[in-house]
């Protein structure tokens, strides 16, 4: 498939996912015709052309959803920097007409981090709301005036490489949630946090769970494990768009590069017995880019996991609602399930272990 080809397949899921009609998605679509930094008939200029016509009739989040789009699938050229630059600048411009929304701003020698935050207080459980390879925080905007309403302190922030975060990703990407949490430590209630960390920084989570004892609950949707990372066989399945940005997020000189850094990315079982948190997998039965192996490796290793199967591609964008309702209902359930039960998230020497679930399986 041509690149702009491509560019435009993934585009359609990510608009839906983002609230795009279909009609609209496809009328701007059709007016882009390559992806030539400059040209007025290019990716990201049309995509940004878009945004500001949005941003005009005042409608702040249509834009910055435009914006996105722009920048998709990262900025690596001027004319996507300025579209993720327009996306942020936008937010800001809404947020401030918002109450209680707030931009923080975290400097660590390796890099920053940026987050948008709602209902930060040193009382309140903790909720860290992080996307993939592509997505921007600011695609979870709606989200965070009703994540406060339900009683959380919630921070939505970007992998590393994504967006505003300038951490170059990597094996050891994971400990940038650790940091994260020690600056929040005074915010808000840090050592009940919750990770709702969809993609690859699911992985993220998960490996972060496993040493840091201040997680309580892991939600993910469509997360590699180790036999994306490691499995010869199925990388030539993997899309060309996907395998190119993580280059870029990487800071791998080409592909072949980026092939020898992978499998220090996986998973090991001994890593994922050391979860012993409840972990909840949205899974997508026609994932073209997470290989379902990976239910299989998590359901024999984790003390409680549950999966939500949806007979979709990776993400499942054409189940985005009842995505979201199963994740929701999860948190607050387990939040509850913690007020009324166990006491101790993690066992010790001789202690029984937690009982594994079985999944849940939907077609849709």
């Amino acid at each position: 498939m041509d690149h702009v080809e491509e560019l435009k397949e993934f585009a359609r899921l990510h608009a839906r996912g983002q609230g795009m009609t279909a009609g609209h998605t496809a009328r701007v679509l059709a007016r882009i015709t390559k992806d030539t930094p400059g040209d007025p008939d290019s990716w990201a200029a049309v995509w940004t052309a878009e945004g500001r016509v949005a941003a005009a009739r005042g409608d702040l989040l249509d834009a910055c959803r435009h914006y996105a789009l722009a920048r998709f699938p990262y900025h690596g050229d001027a004319d996507r920097v300025r579209a993720q630059r327009l996306c942020v600048d936008t937010f800001d411009q809404w947020r401030r007409d918002q109450d209680g929304i707030e931009r923080l701003e975290f400097d660590h020698p390796d890099g920053t981090v940026a987050c948008w935050a709602a209902g930060l207080d040193r009382h309140r459980p903790l909720l860290v709301v992080m996307g993939g390879i592509v997505s921007v925080k600011e695609q979870w905007a709606p989200l965070l005036p009703l994540l406060r309403r339900l009683g959380f302190a919630v921070v939505v922030t970007e992998l590393p490489g994504v967006g505003e975060n300038t951490f170059t990703y990597g094996p050891d990407s994971w400990r940038t949630l650790g940091f994260l949490l020690d600056r929040l430590a005074d915010r808000a209630r840090v050592f009940d946090t919750s990770m709702l960390a969809l993609s690859f920084s699911g992985h993220l989570a998960v490996r972060a769970a496993a040493e840091d004892p201040r997680i309580r609950r892991v939600l993910t949707v469509g997360a590699p494990v180790a036999d994306f990372f490691t499995d010869e066989a199925w990388w030539p399945r993997v899309p060309g768009i996907t395998a190119q940005t993580l280059r870029h997020l990487t800071g791998s000189e080409d592909l072949d590069e980026l092939r020898d850094r992978l499998p220090g990315f996986a998973l090991t079982p001994k890593q994922l017995r050391q979860v012993r948190i409840p972990v909840r997998y949205v899974a997508s039965g026609r994932d073209e880019i997470i290989p379902d192996t990976e239910q299989t490796l998590l359901r024999g290793t984790l003390d409680d996991v549950r999966f939500k199967t949806f007979d979709d591609v990776h993400g499942s964008p054409a189940h985005l609602g009842a995505t979201r309702r199963w994740l929701m209902a999860q948190l607050l359930w387990l939040r509850v399930a913690r007020r009324e039960a166990r006491p101790t998230y993690r066992t010790g020497p001789g202690e029984p272990n937690r009982s594994r679930s079985g999944g849940e399986r939907s077609s849709g």
